[in-house]
């Protein structure tokens, strides 16, 4: 009755697999061929974990693998060999392990056209990786060594829509133009903690997430985000930036809905955009604020809440300056979507 039921419960389990995109041949084959240092679950075949195994290489992956596991191990070669027959590869996950761009393999990745999410956080790249698949989505390569991007490695990459180069060794001269060519439809892009000392040029105009935290940036120049027309995500927190070199009215972008400016050297409150909702500028030398000054709009033109015309400013952070509460009656008029203000 025991060995009845157990072939019940494979029979079923089989059942359930096979719902998965995968055919009994392939099943059995892709179970059959699992490294010994890694673990395939019955019940998920196309992913294969070798995580946390203090392991210095890559063992053979299966043919019919789409997510693998690789992070946390002591791997320094991406192995073209030992990815050969992993051709349907769809999530590469080798956070933090020891690899160097000189152990990225010739056409180790480029082999893969189904891969969609690279992982690399952590490891010891000097430069970005090529060359890189056109079925690429999301690129992560922080806390690295980063200080080169080569010339049109994001060439025909234009499903990529996410690139995470955070906590890297950028400097302006490796973030241009031309080294960005080729991200047509990037959203997301993070180059906080680098070595950025002015803003970087040659950004697509489709990116709505900029992230550049914790750089030596001074200075925007007026009209910077006319070629970023779609950004609504914008921090700039732990840089140089002083009044002085924020033009007044360079945030007025109608797509900005999120601005950090915290830590920073600003003495004054940029103007704010009318369709901003969360601003940062807490732990600067800001002395004092003013509706007069700050408001989008003309207060008397505003009639209710409800009026498309009333600033959408909802959070508004300004501890850590030289303010002394309260705050002004003419800002409270002007911002009255506040629901939060931190002084």
């Amino acid at each position: 009755m025991a060995l009845l039921l157990g072939l019940l419960c494979t029979l079923c389990l089989v059942g359930q697999v096979l719902g998965q995109d995968i055919t009994h041949e392939e099943y059995l084959a892709q179970i059959q061929a699992c490294p010994r240092e890694c673990s395939c679950p019955p019940n998920f075949p196309r992913a294969v974990y070798c995580d946390n195994k203090g392991m210095k290489s890559i063992p053979k992956i299966p043919p019919y693998t789409w997510y693998l596991y690789l992070q946390n191990n002591l791997i320094e070669v991406l192995s073209a060999d030992a990815l050969r027959n992993a051709t349907q590869l769809r999530w590469l996950n080798l956070n933090r392990n020891k690899i160097t761009s000189e152990g990225v393999e010739e056409g180790v990745l480029s082999t893969k056209p189904n891969l969609a999410h690279l992982y690399m956080d952590d490891n010891l790249l000097s430069s970005v990786p090529s060359a890189l698949p056109a079925s690429l989505e999301s690129l992560r390569l922080s806390r690295n060594r980063i200080s080169k991007i080569p010339p049109g490695v994001f060439i025909g990459l234009d499903k990529l829509n996410l690139l995470d180069l955070q906590a890297n060794k950028l400097m302006d001269d490796a973030v241009t133009e031309v080294s960005l060519k080729g991200l047509n439809n990037l959203v997301q892009i993070n180059l906080a903690k680098n070595q950025l000392n002015s803003m970087p040029i040659g950004l697509p105009p489709t990116t709505t997430q900029l992230f550049l935290d914790g750089n030596n940036i001074e200075k925007i120049p007026a009209g910077y985000f006319k070629g970023l027309p779609k950004v609504a995500f914008l921090r700039l927190n732990y840089n140089k930036l002083g009044s002085s070199g924020v033009p007044r009215d360079v945030f007025n972008v109608s797509s900005i809905l999120d601005l950090q400016l915290s830590h920073n050297q600003l003495t004054e409150v940029p103007l704010i955009p009318a369709g901003l909702e969360h601003l940062h500028l807490d732990h600067n030398n800001i002395k004092s604020v003013s509706g007069a000054n700050i408001c989008p709009v003309d207060v008397e033109t505003m009639e209710d809440s409800a009026n498309e015309s009333v600033p959408r400013l909802r959070y508004l952070r300004l501890d850590g300056n030289d303010i002394k509460p309260p705050i002004p009656r003419d800002v409270i008029l002007c911002f009255r979507l506040l629901t939060s203000i931190v002084i």
